[in-house]
């Protein structure tokens, strides 16, 4: 089977940790062999958190540089930190929602404004899809289902291969019952969403 190479960047709490669970469930779903691994910053402080997912025959999860085939971001600043990862092969899914880091909440930074980040990520990889995925996790009655939205557009795209019914089933088994409902609306707006990008 062919091997795709998926690696997740996000912020503390945004609920990368979850997005992994939920495609490495979907996967085994699929009969879709997978490998994960987590890279865990100061998570609890807003630091970076990172997942790799290689789906496929592989025999380690590590992604090189260069060797990503699609990027997942959670943060427009964390993707365009992990562009090193992707290629002008490279499919490219972030939030446009900003979280800076608080060194720019007290005048020690400066954060690159959105338009420039999309600019440089779309000149150096294969395609870009680009929203507000917050918005989209706010009408859906939750702003911790930015994650979920995030997995719908990239479901949308295709790249995976997955089929929309198990990945329905996948957050159905791995999201919280008090949480589910909202997340399944959050899925369905992220596919809306990558349709018209």
């Amino acid at each position: 089977m062919e091997t795709t190479r998926l690696v997740i960047v996000a912020v503390g709490g945004q609920g990368n940790l979850l997005a992994s669970k939920v495609l490495g469930e979907a996967a085994l779903i699929s009969g879709v062999p997978v490998r994960m691994s987590e890279i865990h910053g100061m998570a609890q402080r807003g630091g970076v958190v990172e997942s790799a997912i290689v789906f496929g025959d592989a025999t380690s999860s590590i992604i090189s540089d260069g060797e990503a085939d699609i990027l997942l971001g959670f943060e427009p600043a964390e993707t365009l930190r992990a562009i090193k990862r992707c290629s002008k092969k490279t499919m490219v899914i972030t939030n446009t929602a900003t979280l800076p880091p608080f060194t720019v909440g007290i005048g020690k930074g400066a954060y690159p404004e959105v338009a420039e980040i999309k600019r440089l990520l779309a000149a150096k990889t294969a395609g870009l899809v680009a929203f507000d995925a917050m918005k989209l996790a706010r009408e859906a009655g939750s702003p911790m289902s930015v994650n979920i939205v995030l997995l719908g557009a990239l479901i949308q795209t295709g790249a995976l291969g997955f089929t929309k019914e198990n990945v329905v089933e996948a957050i159905r088994r791995r999201t919280k019952s008090s949480f589910l409902e909202k997340n399944l609306v959050a899925f369905e707006l992220g596919i809306e969403a990558a349709k018209t990008r």
